[in-house]
């Protein structure tokens, strides 16, 4: 096993880990702003969940000896607009499943298994992410502008609908 191969894939996932933190806490921060308190407290959800995975992608760069690179992949985007906010989330995700995909089936020619597990997991929760961003996505699309105004119901009430992906 190339220990080195390994490394590099678990460091590219750090960044795209970190940067969707980023990203989706400062979704978050905007959101709540704005009165969306389901749509922000599924960003900020999610962002927690992202920030699981750095630790585990970290601890498997550390039993490997390597050093974790702690810079995100991309700077923020400044989108303060829900849809838009959905839309790049979905996309995100969309491209970490695809990225890890790859990066479990790189895993598997280098003879480390365990990286692969680890690939092969995330891509599991970056389909289950995407999923919930294109369901908002769709729901707006569907009802409009009513539907971003529901969002904006039950403020304060922890009921966070919208953050277990309805």
């Amino acid at each position: 096993m190339d220990r080195t191969k390994s490394i590099e894939l678990l460091n590219h996932a750090v960044a795209d880990e970190l940067q969707a933190v980023l990203q989706y806490m400062y979704f978050h921060f905007h959101l709540d702003d704005q009165g969306f308190g389901p749509l922000a407290l599924m960003f900020k959800r999610t962002a927690i969940e992202e920030m699981g995975h750095i630790e585990l992608l970290s601890e498997r760069i550390l039993f490997l000896k390597g050093d974790v690179e702690m810079v995100a992949a991309a700077p923020v985007e400044k989108i303060t607009d829900p849809q838009k906010m959905l839309v790049k989330a979905a996309q995100m995700e969309e491209g970490s499943a695809a990225d890890y995909n790859r990066s479990a089936l790189a895993c598997s020619e280098n003879a480390d298994s365990a990286s692969k597990q680890i690939f092969e997991n995330l891509v599991a929760d970056e389909e289950r992410h995407f999923d919930q961003f294109d369901k908002q996505v769709d729901n707006i699309k569907r009802f409009g502008g009513n539907y971003l105004a529901l969002q904006s119901f039950g403020q304060g009430e922890g009921d966070g609908a919208a953050g277990d992906g309805q």
